[in-house]
């Protein structure tokens, strides 16, 4: 008889019940791994484009040649880029608010004036001096202070991008690509304007278009090894100016200066950082970064501690200190002006940058500020008792009281669009406050002129104090010259036009400058006050009274005269700075809105990582 099984449930077939179940089971097993999937993957993307991951591009250049380093560092001690995600800053701009049929009108009507006036000069560089550096606005041809770097083109590659220009844009874009920076002979480099202008314009168009051109970056890594040699010194503080050649092996012995401007050792970190930020390339930091440490270090023990002094040796080494005074013992500068601006400029700037992830450039601000204000900053006397401020300039020597000057430069007019920008995303908003009068201090000097351009530079009378100050004839009289009589005084204020509260122009050239416009238009974004467009504007009409010629726009010798003489000198920063500030002044808010941008001392807007 066959043997008889005894049935087993364990190998009974699967009823239809639990083979759904099982199918089900797996189903969403399946779901919860492809929805962790995605999440890593939407994080990682986060990560990639906040700028602190490594980089989302990826760049096989190699540049040609390639020069050995005669200081190499060791790769230990590289000074790495945060790459942890941003802090949070409180909100930089108004909210936007609502505008009229006629309002809009007119805000779009002067737009279109601010874009014409582009577009003339544009036409003018492009006719006469295309892919060289500077137009000569008078009488045509062009100027090459630049290496032939076509300095105005790259300078304006954002702008012609941001008023909608795109077809001359990839025009541009298309000679960018003949331009060599590596194989150039006996070009001696400005370390500090080529970073500004072209390392900053290739990068702040790379951004502003959403990273969309590569050839962008390409440029921006092939300039910027050759910038980065400069920084290959025994102590690695950079040579300001210096011969580069790709031929001439003899042209790399790069040396620190022993009197070099702070504002080059002080203002190449936005650039390199926004690099390094794009490509993961930690040396670019690293190069920026140990010049800003060596600042830190000596903040404190100049002989005005808090501030640095206009001129710096950078020479010193196997020191605690790399950096030191070039006129120890004998006076010294301290100005917020030509020589020192951007250095000042970039501590809020470079704070925002890195996402607040490196704390010493808010302490820098913050120790600085304080000492600034008291010393340099002051309320000039003026007719209608303007409650205006300026920030003048003081000599130091050790041991004595700082002397002020009560001068007022045009490149010193961003303060007022610093301290608001701080004063914002660091809570003080004594500092908005005050970068309110600071703008309307050049406000002001525009008005107090018969063209409505301010001078380049000029002396003011001081008040007593900040909070009241009427206006004084006789004091007027005394700033002008303390010894001469009343009739003689009459004299040079009529052969000079001194208009009244100006005590004397040292320089009364007009030369497109923007740095009055830059606060205008920043103070507007903070505020939404409709003051700032409307002095902005009236600005603008009168510069473009005086200065436009046949083929573009000119500078002026002289605003206290009625008609002054134009210069053959069209500096990039027109059209990359001045025009763009005001273009953005009548533009909607969310055109470069700057809490996604910081804009670097030639205007370029890098975005800001998330």
């Amino acid at each position: 008889m066959a043997p008889q099984w005894k049935s087993n449930s364990k190998f009974r077939p699967p009823s239809p019940s639990l083979s759904k179940f099982r199918t089900r089971a797996l189903s969403r097993k399946l779901t919860r791994g492809l929805i962790t999937g995605i999440l890593f993957l939407c994080l990682l993307f986060i990560l990639r484009q906040s700028g602190f991951a490594h980089s989302k591009y990826q760049f096989n250049y190699v540049p040609l040649p390639i020069h050995p380093e005669r200081y190499p560092l060791p790769p230990s001690t590289l000074i790495r880029l945060p790459r942890h995600r941003s802090k949070k800053f409180p909100k930089i701009q108004h909210p936007p608010t609502p505008e009229t049929p006629r309002s809009r009108q007119v805000r779009e009507g002067r737009l279109q004036e601010v874009k014409d006036a582009f577009l003339h000069s544009w036409k003018g560089y492009k006719q006469e001096a295309w892919g060289k550096d500077e137009l000569r606005p008078i009488q045509g041809g062009f100027k090459t202070p630049f290496c032939g770097w076509a300095a105005t083109m790259v300078d304006s590659l954002d702008t012609l991008w941001i008023m909608g220009l795109k077809e001359e844009f990839e025009i541009s874009l298309i000679e960018l690509r003949t331009v060599d920076f590596t194989n150039t002979k006996g070009c001696t480099i400005n370390l500090f304007e080529t970073t500004i202008r072209h390392l900053g314009g290739l990068l702040a168009a790379f951004d502003i278009s959403g990273g969309k051109y590569y050839v962008l970056v390409e440029k921006a890594v092939e300039l910027a090894e050759v910038l980065y040699t400069a920084f290959d010194t025994p102590n690695r503080m950079p040579s300001p100016h210096y011969l580069w050649s790709a031929t001439d092996e003899f042209a790399h012995n790069h040396m620190p200066s022993q009197s070099v401007v702070l504002a080059v050792l002080g203002s190449l970190q936005l650039e390199f950082t926004r690099l390094a930020q794009i490509t993961g390339n930690d040396k670019y930091f690293d190069a920026v970064q140990r010049v800003m440490n060596e600042l830190e270090k000596w903040q404190d023990k100049t002989v005005l501690p808090g501030m640095w002094p206009a001129m710096v040796d950078a020479t010193k080494y196997n020191q605690s200190i790399s950096l030191g005074s070039p006129y120890e013992g004998r006076d010294e500068m301290f100005t917020l002006g030509a020589l020192a601006d951007s250095t000042y400029e970039y501590l809020p700037k470079q704070h925002m940058l890195l996402g607040g992830q490196v704390k010493s450039y808010r302490d820098m601000y913050e120790k600085f500020i304080p000492v600034a204000k008291k010393h340099l900053m002051f309320r000039p006397m003026t007719v209608t008792d303007e409650d205006i401020l300026i920030f003048g300039t003081v000599r130091v020597q050790l041991g004595e009281e700082p002397r002020l000057t009560p001068e007022l430069q045009h490149l010193a007019c961003f303060t007022g669009g610093m301290l608001a920008i701080a004063g914002r995303i660091f809570n003080r908003p004594e500092d908005v406050e005050d970068g309110a009068k600071l703008a309307d201090g050049c406000v002001w000097a525009y008005r107090n002129t018969v063209t409505g351009i301010m001078p380049e530079t000029f002396t003011a009378i001081p008040c007593e104090n900040r909070t009241s100050c009427t206006w004084d004839r006789q004091k007027w009289y005394q700033g002008i010259d303390a010894m001469a009589g009343e009739s003689e005084i009459r004299e040079t204020i009529a052969m000079k036009k001194l208009s009244p509260g100006f005590a004397r122009i040292q320089d009364g050239r007009y030369l497109l400058r923007p740095e009055a416009i830059e606060s205008v238009f920043i103070l507007y974004r903070i505020t939404g006050d409709r003051y700032w467009a409307d002095s902005g504007w009236n600005m603008f009409k009168a510069i473009q009274a005086q200065t436009e010629t046949k083929l573009a726009h000119s500078a002026i010798d002289n605003v206290l005269s009625g008609a002054p003489n134009q210069v053959d000198e069209m500096e990039s920063f027109w059209l990359a700075e001045t025009l763009k500030y005001f273009y953005l002044l009548f533009s909607e808010t969310s055109v470069v809105n700057l809490d996604e941008y910081v804009l670097n001392t030639e205007a370029h807007p890098l975005r800001r990582p998330k």
